[in-house]
């Protein structure tokens, strides 16, 4: 036996048994890509046994640009007071959650900017008002952060502001704003947001009022293989805890226009991003979904990661801007979604925020 094959890891032989952090990390630098895309493969069905992928017909707009944290990795944010930083209306945002809806969406993705001249109630009657005016549409409103800042602007404590999203008919929230749950790449990258304690924090107190939430991750920068797993590690045990994870959404970092831009240490793949994929569908044995963007890491890379782990295939969305301010431009339509699932050899199916299913 050579040293290579001394170092190669081995698979545990029942998939179902749960891995550690260390065999994670080992499979992650050693393990041949295919090997490792094969098991995620055969969990995926264990978990989800029907050959179908599941997408969502939704949009991404939002409702400020201005923001006060000045993350290195942000080409969208503006500062307070610069020529072409915006806050919309509520109206105006009604608006684009009213083109969404022509368009057949079921779920809207609002996010926005740290601003802090924006009252809480903004936030509330963003979500009673499309409710009321939008009964179809899901909002799926507000990243971590985006709820840290209401908590200061309000001086309510972040359970509170959660509790009073819920009651005026919020039921999901997205996880973007992780990036990466380890302490050294927060502090390098996104000092401001308070860290990872924080966004688990609001995830955990958004699954202990019943509000479910998806987890994210975006790689690509400064991160080590190691805070990789950190990061899966710390997200299922608060699956653990709570539940309250719907799905587990990896994407790599767009550098053009970002200050980060100068200082990556790690050029993502496709390699990495399956790899990653594969990955999170063997360690996140809590979870019951893992989203492939195509999106993100472009068409054809979304169709392989559906031979990787992942089960469903993102959303159509129709507006987004945080991308496209690094020159990222990607669209698609709700017919070419589904043509690209069945060319990958699976069946279609519409679902909503939750992963209901609501049309095969």
């Amino acid at each position: 036996m050579t040293v290579l094959e001394e170092k190669k890891p081995r698979l545990k032989s029942d998939p179902s048994q749960r891995i550690t952090s260390a065999e994670a990390l080992s499979y992650y630098k050693n393990m041949d890509l295919l090997e490792l895309g094969a098991r995620a493969n055969e969990i995926r069905f264990q978990k989800n046994p029907k050959p179908i992928v599941t997408f969502v017909i939704d949009s991404n707009p939002n409702y400020t640009n201005v923001c006060v944290t000045d993350c290195s990795f942000c080409a969208f944010y503006r500062k307070p007071g610069s020529v072409d930083a915006y806050t919309l209306t509520l109206e105006q945002v009604l608006e684009k959650v009213k083109f969404a809806s022509d368009q057949g969406a079921t779920t809207v993705l609002l996010q926005g900017g740290h601003n802090p001249e924006l009252p809480f109630r903004y936030y509330l009657d963003l979500v009673r008002e499309v409710r009321k005016r939008f009964p179809q549409i899901t909002p799926h409103f507000f990243t971590a952060s985006e709820i840290q800042t209401m908590a200061q602007v309000s001086k309510l404590p972040i359970e509170e502001v959660l509790r009073q999203l819920k009651q005026a008919g919020q039921v999901s929230l997205p996880g973007g704003g992780a990036e990466i749950l380890s302490e050294r790449v927060r502090k390098r990258i996104s000092p401001k947001k308070g860290g990872p304690d924080k966004w688990l924090e609001v995830h955990r107190a958004a699954h202990r009022l019943g509000i479910k939430s998806t987890a994210m991750m975006m790689y690509g920068h400064v991160e080590e293989a190691d805070e990789i797993v950190e990061h899966l590690e710390r997200i299922r045990q608060l699956q653990d805890e709570t539940g309250g994870f719907t799905a587990f959404v990896p994407w790599s970092f767009k550098p053009n226009n970002t200050p980060l831009q100068k200082k990556i240490v790690h050029r993502p793949s496709a390699n990495q991003y399956l790899r990653i994929l594969a990955l999170s569908r063997i360690y996140l044995d809590n979870f019951p979904h893992i989203q492939a963007t195509w999106f993100s890491e472009g068409k054809k890379t979304g169709q392989a990661a559906l031979h990787f782990g992942a089960d469903d295939f993102g959303g159509t969305l129709f507006e987004e801007n945080v991308h496209r301010a690094t020159n990222h431009i990607n669209r698609t339509t709700l017919e070419e979604i589904q043509t690209l699932i069945r060319e990958s050899g699976f069946q279609p199916a519409q679902r909503d925020t939750l992963y209901n299913i609501l049309k095969n």
